[in-house]
């Protein structure tokens, strides 16, 4: 049974300068006035010191001129200050296309970014001092070897145990996550094979202890095309692994998703999709919605009642509980995209989600502002491992939804938590901007 406590907590509507300090106490601030991004790239944020690096899509909302930039913006939480770097001008319309980011032990970031299956480029920038986001390499690029298939998703992991190996896992040939991986910082690239192999198109969250491990949670296929289940496994020597570190194949084979443990049990009531992946004292953490009304429909008429749910690997099994109800799909056609849900990297007892009904009752959201059925985010707190919940809203009583939360890592005391608000009506089409609360509420 959850327990829900509402807290009404008042959040700014309207836009506030960048110039202006980031508030420790307000609502939201706005980090780029045009951003999208897609849920399948880590990390699409992430922390240097006290400065927030954060990559998107612009879809032109305000110029159009920006339509299709690859971005980066760094806010300093201290001061608010905000400055933004085109890492590729005109790109793509597209929020696949947003970049994966890596903070270096030198302190540069190396940001990887990919057209959604258009071309088969891998393309990177590094800068080129550290907490200096305004200068950066020329572009390079990887082009993978698979005929008839592009490159999406990048996801970025350094190995120190590895000599500082650095592995991109994006989704190459076959649909399926592939591997390249670099033995000298990015300065050249190699093809390690396939992580996973079909006759689906898995889809992945990763996390890395950043010394030996690289986890990852996937599915059989696209939630269009199978019943998905939910599994867990991760790479370490060069070898996949189950969650009991029973070797499973060699990195690059591509070994078959129901081969690794299975997290939950999926059916046609049932269907599962990742959304965030984190490691506690070693041990996996994730969290994923599962669709209960499509059984039997057409494309376009089930995703109207999704739940969040939560698990971790214990040591021996996997434990696993509801969350909350996470309401409907986002657009039709893509009956399974939801608002998504995030654990916090630094406390595997809270999760921020976002949903358009009561997380508890399921009675949709109708906003006080504008009559309208809105996404509003949420934060879930857990006293023993997920059997129950205590749910406070962030935002409430919104004139536009409030979308795919993210906390970054590592983060100042406190942390922050980023997220889009706007429109979102495909992932070519959107209007959206980012927007960030420090500390995390």
């Amino acid at each position: 049974m959850h327990k829900s406590i509402w807290v009404i907590i008042v959040t700014a509507s309207f836009l506030l300068a960048a110039s202006a300090p980031a508030t420790r106490t307000g609502g939201p601030r706005v980090i780029n006035d045009d951003a999208g991004w897609c849920w399948f790239q880590d990390e699409r944020a992430v922390f240097q010191g006290n400065t927030l690096l954060a990559g998107s899509v612009a879809s032109g909302r305000y110029d159009w001129k920006r339509r299709g930039n690859v971005e980066v913006t760094a806010m300093d939480l201290e001061t608010g200050r905000t400055e933004l770097f085109v890492l590729h001008k005109r790109l793509e319309a597209d929020d696949h296309d947003a970049p994966a980011l890596l903070v270096l032990p030198d302190g540069r970031v190396m940001a990887a970014y990919s057209r959604h299956n258009a071309d088969r480029k891998i393309r990177y920038r590094v800068t080129l001092r550290p907490g200096d986001v305004g200068a950066w390499t020329t572009e390079r690029f990887f082009k993978i070897k698979a005929s008839g298939y592009g490159a999406t998703y990048s996801n970025l992991y350094r190995l120190e145990a590895e000599g500082g190996r650095i592995y991109d896992f994006y989704r190459g040939e076959h649909f399926d996550p592939n591997v390249i991986a670099s033995e000298d910082g990015g300065e050249t690239w190699q093809g390690a094979g396939r992580l996973l192999g079909g006759p689906g198109r898995p889809y992945l969250r990763y996390a890395s202890n950043g010394i030996d491990e690289i986890h990852f949670v996937c599915t059989e296929g696209h939630p269009r095309d199978c019943d998905n289940s939910l599994y867990h496994g991760y790479v370490k020597g060069g070898m996949v692994h189950d969650s009991a570190g029973t070797v499973i194949g060699r990195l690059g084979e591509g070994a078959r998703p129901e081969s690794m443990t299975r997290v939950f049990a999926g059916d046609a009531d049932n269907v599962a999709w990742p959304a965030d992946l984190e490691l506690f004292e070693g041990r996996p953490y994730s969290v994923y919605s599962v669709q209960k009304d499509g059984a039997g429909l057409p494309r376009r008429r089930g995703g109207l009642d999704h739940r969040y749910r939560y698990a971790w690997f214990d040591g021996s099994r996997w434990r696993d509980h509801e969350v909350a109800r996470a309401g409907s799909r986002l657009y039709a056609g893509e009956d399974d995209y939801t608002g998504l849900i995030c654990l916090h990297p630094a406390d595997p007892r809270v999760v921020y989600f976002s949903t358009d009904v009561d997380p508890e009752t399921g009675e949709p959201l109708i906003s006080k502002a504008d009559g309208q059925r809105h996404y509003e985010i949420f934060k879930g707190v857990t006293p023993d491992g997920g059997r129950t919940w205590t749910i406070t809203p962030v935002t409430s009583n919104s004139d536009q939804d409030q979308i795919r939360p993210n906390v970054p890592r590592p983060g100042p005391p406190g942390s922050a938590l980023i997220w889009l608000r706007g429109r979102m009506t495909t992932f070519r089409r959107y209007d959206l901007e980012m927007v960030v609360m420090a500390p995390a509420p």
